[in-house]
């Protein structure tokens, strides 16, 4: 593929994500803004990016770079605030956001769970509670019904193994718990219910004359053996792939939850997967700690262990652009399309954004020729926000916000990648 111009079909969707959290700012109903208040992480999210009140001029920019498509989440506390009680303003707003896409000639893809919950079902158990799933589906159902007509493209839940891990093993995000790994798994089964109840109720919804497709936002990352020729090493790398990669994409293509010989859940439905989200940010090196649980699991080598290892983020995530090939080209094999819904770097270097980009998508295009069925590419994310427990510190936007004045600046890397939006080209040789 060298010494030539690669061609991304006509149907190619271009563009970027946000996250209704991290950009909207003052969500005062759900567990991540009760999180801050009590002093759980270094900043609060405050006023955010005032992106409520500046999604027009949020997706004007996103018009200027030449996207035709954005990925966004509504945000479950402001739709059902209380039990029972849906905000007709809130759900007018949202339905607003999507015809200012729509106008703009952007898809919207819309998430329906990006982390956060509403207060009022934390208090009840959170994802724990047997209650919840259905709640949730009934949440998605009205959001379908009541703002979904135009919406082609559905996320149910966002990286629910980085939720489970974050908010229930290293008790980072809210509610702080350290569950044990069974426990975990038992979660799992939780989030997949609730992701099949909700596709059930949005396919039923747009039951007539759609092409409505429902996927789930998959977090990905290439698990490499510290000691190459350790065989416990590559028992690590093989499980911790399993469980972290496939395991919610296998169940939900199969209809059931497996995992070797110690739990096994089946799901109400079949096959309840349209396209695969694919978030892919970094590899990581593993070392085992014994067979048993979570030994068998293996431990992340910390950083500076590796010596492969050349480029790191200001997250100090290692940046390897092959993996994107190797996930892209691995997750074919469920036969589905493939969106890349995450792919992105924090850097205060901007010309290390635009070689991250170009890496990437030149990786995404090698799969492709080989037949990967990709469909879209959106970079993580148009605009600079709060990363979570991670604060406002680390910059990923194609977009600079400067907190303080809310100015937005287009940087230089968005400008490059605007131009492989805009002309679907993408040189192989540089």
């Amino acid at each position: 593929m060298t010494n030539r111009t690669f061609r991304f079909p006509d149907y190619f969707m271009w563009g970027s994500g946000t996250s209704s959290h991290p950009v909207e700012g003052d969500n005062l109903y759900n567990d991540w803004w009760e999180w801050e208040q009590m002093g759980k992480v270094k900043e609060r999210s405050g006023k955010a990016c005032d992106h409520w009140n500046r999604f027009r001029e949020d997706f004007q920019l996103a018009k200027s770079l030449h996207h035709n498509a954005h990925r966004f989440s509504v945000e479950w506390s402001r739709i059902e605030p209380m039990e029972g009680e849906f905000d007709v303003k809130a759900l007018e707003h949202y339905r607003e956001v999507i015809a200012e896409l729509k106008r703009g000639g952007l898809e919207p893809i819309v998430t329906l769970h990006h982390f956060t919950l509403p207060i009022w079902i934390a208090r009840r158990g959170g994802w724990f509670s047997n209650d919840t799933a259905k709640l949730f589906a009934r949440y998605a159902r009205k959001v379908v019904q009541t703002i979904g007509d135009t919406v082609r493209y559905w996320v149910t839940i966002n990286e629910p193994e980085i939720y489970i891990f974050k908010s229930y093993l290293t008790g980072e995000w809210p509610p702080g718990e350290r569950a044990s790994y069974d426990k975990a798994y038992r979660l799992a089964a939780h989030l997949l219910k609730g992701h099949v109840l909700a596709y059930a109720a949005i396919k039923e919804v747009k039951s007539t004359g759609s092409q409505t497709l429902v996927g789930m936002a998959k977090h990905t990352a290439i698990f490499t053996p510290c000691n190459r020729n350790s065989l416990r090493d590559k028992v690590s790398v093989w499980f911790r792939n399993l469980v972290v990669n496939h395991v919610f994409i296998k169940a939900l293509i199969e209809g059931r939850m497996m995992l070797p010989g110690f739990f096994h859940v089946r799901l109400p439905r079949g096959q309840t997967l349209d396209f695969i989200g694919l978030n892919y940010y970094t590899r990581s090196f593993i070392r085992n700690d014994g067979f048993g649980i979570p030994g068998i699991y293996g431990e992340v080598c910390p950083p500076g262990h590796h010596p492969e290892v050349r480029r790191r983020n200001s997250l100090n995530w290692e940046i390897y652009p092959e993996g994107l090939f190797q996930i892209v080209r691995d997750f074919s094999k469920y036969k589905l399309p493939l969106l890349i819904t995450e792919n992105g770097v924090c850097t205060d270097r901007d010309e290390e954004r635009s070689q991250f980009v170009y890496d990437h998508l030149k990786e995404l295009a090698r799969a492709m020729d080989q037949g990967a069925p990709v469909i879209g590419y959106l970079y993580w994310s148009l605009l600079d926000n709060f990363e979570w427990a991670d604060g406002f510190a680390p910059r990923f936007g194609l977009v600079e916000v400067d907190y303080q004045t809310q100015a937005r600046t287009i940087r230089p890397s968005g400008m490059r990648y605007a131009e492989i939006c805009r002309s679907g080209l993408l040189p192989m040789d540089s």
